[in-house]
């Protein structure tokens, strides 16, 4: 599967491989910044998830679902397969220098990485501990996830790559987003606390289900309207090109 980051166009007139391949990797400004944020997330996330251990979990178990826990660690190794593989999707270099391995690399990301922690997402996001309000955030997270996945997948199929592009950006906005997740979590934190007396009550579980919920929302929202905002504005960009051809035909 090929996976685009700039706003794709209706014919992909792009520079032919040679030309591409004179831009060296480093030049890709967003490659490394992307590339540190997987592996430093990956390596903070995944290893209490390895031992088997329910005590170590950073997600409180489900009283009376005994297949919360293996559910969860499931989801979490699924989705770091698809966050890898993600990530090797949009990395123009592998792209472009390996395509048989970047094709590989994209089933992998559909069948062993979206697909069954998309499917355990959604039942684990549906029984957590942190309140409706991230339940509800969690499954229609999911349900969006594999939607776009599998739009884009049938799109490559197909060899509709524009469409697939298209589809393709919008589930890597949701691959990427359990960090953009994180990351309000913290300022919502830092921007609540101090309010813990007075507008919570001086209750922590509602001040934790409040960061949560609002985390799980803004976390995928954001990113998702991003994308659709880069979308549409090369849509909008080739409505101009082809006016102002029109006009000087």
């Amino acid at each position: 599967m090929a996976i685009s980051t700039r706003a794709p166009q209706e014919h992909d007139p792009s520079p032919s491989p040679r030309a591409r391949a004179r831009v060296p990797w480093w030049r890709r400004p967003w490659m490394a910044p992307l590339g540190f944020l997987a592996v430093l997330f990956l390596a903070f996330s995944l290893p209490p998830y390895l031992t088997g251990d329910p005590a170590r979990s950073r997600v409180p178990q489900v009283e009376g679902f005994a297949a919360h826990y293996p559910l969860l660690v499931a989801h979490v190794l699924f989705a770091s397969v698809a966050m890898i593989t993600c990530f090797l999707q949009v990395w123009p270099w592998f792209r472009r220098r390996h395509p048989a391995a970047h094709r590989w690399a994209g089933r992998v990301y559909v069948f062993a990485g979206v697909l069954p922690a998309g499917l355990s997402g959604i039942v684990i996001g549906a029984v957590t501990p942190f309140g409706p309000v991230l339940a509800v955030s969690n499954v229609m997270l999911a349900l969006l996830w594999l939607g776009c996945t599998a739009a884009g997948y049938r799109m490559a199929r197909r060899r509709r790559f524009a469409d697939h592009r298209r589809w393709m950006l919008r589930a890597f906005a949701l691959t990427f987003s359990i960090i953009t997740n994180r990351i309000w979590g913290v300022i919502l934190t830092l921007t609540l606390t101090p309010s813990l007396d007075t507008l919570f009550g001086g209750d922590q579980q509602e001040l934790t289900r409040t960061v949560a919920g609002l985390g799980g929302w803004l976390g995928w929202t954001v990113p998702l309207l991003l994308v659709e905002w880069w979308l549409e504005r090369g849509a909008a960009g080739r409505r101009r090109a082809r006016a102002r051809a029109g006009t000087a035909a």
